[in-house]
């Protein structure tokens, strides 16, 4: 039996923080492990400067990050958003989320994006939280790339190793396929009926979409107190990693000032 998306996914997150985690145990006799990851980690003010130009890049690659999170995650997102109106579409019944801890631990019930009728209410509400995680994740992302292009100003010298820049493009590219691996497979595959349908027919003979503003986002009226109160932690912690950021980045050009 081939691995699903939700194995894939897992087995990358488990190979991407094991070496962490064990790097993270206080234990003498992996000194020379945690050199090894903490010098993958290194970057800016922390790296050497004899280490400048070997298996470096400029540490204003980071606006590399942002871009790949932002394209992907907008697309995910509104694939997946086009995917849950068409397909998972909410009448007035509430969702029923008793198996929300069985979607955050990666299981889900596949189901066929040609018989939407039999999509029952407890997948309706996955589809629309997958929706609902990558509007935040959308939300997080645009703020990052803002500030890495606007609000940091990274020292033409500041460098990170190569493994540590390889990362970002990694973890920005899972986290947001994760936020939507239980439905994603059929997303792709109702996208790729779509376009598809499009080649064959022409764009005359395809159904003409309604766009209704209300329809896109009353489902999320139908989340429960739990998804909202996480949402508004995510927004606090949103607001504060921000202003923290502006703080350093005044803090940094001060140093720096008083250096020359």
């Amino acid at each position: 039996m081939e691995p699903g998306l939700v194995e894939l996914l897992r087995a990358a997150w488990i190979a991407g923080t094991l070496p962490i985690l064990i790097a993270s145990l206080p234990c003498s006799r992996l000194g020379s492990f945690h050199g090894l990851v903490f010098g993958f980690a290194r970057r800016g003010k922390i790296m050497k400067s004899s280490s400048h130009h070997k298996f470096t890049v400029p540490q204003r690659f980071f606006s590399h990050f942002y871009v790949v999170a932002v394209v992907w995650t907008t697309l995910l997102l509104i694939a997946t958003w086009i995917y849950a109106h068409r397909m998972a579409p909410i009448a007035s019944e509430p969702f029923f989320y008793s198996d929300l801890g069985s979607y955050l631990a990666g299981r889900s019930n596949t189901f066929s994006f040609h018989r939407s009728q039999l999509i029952n209410s407890e997948n309706k509400f996955r589809v629309w939280l997958s929706v609902f995680l990558l509007l935040l994740m959308e939300v997080q992302v645009l703020r990052r790339l803002f500030e890495t292009l606007y609000v940091f100003k990274y020292s033409p010298s500041a460098r990170m190793h190569i493994f540590g820049y390889l990362t970002g493009p990694f973890f920005y590219t899972a986290m947001p396929l994760t936020l939507c691996c239980t439905c994603a497979p059929n997303v792709f595959k109702f996208g790729t009926s779509e376009v598809t349908e499009f080649i064959v027919k022409g764009r005359s003979s395809m159904q003409a979409i309604e766009f209704d503003w209300w329809d896109f986002v009353n489902p999320f009226s139908k989340l429960g107190w739990c998804q909202w109160i996480g949402a508004a932690i995510f927004l606090w912690g949103w607001i504060h990693q921000h202003r923290c950021h502006a703080i350093l980045e005044k803090g940094g050009q001060v140093v720096a000032k008083l250096r020359d």
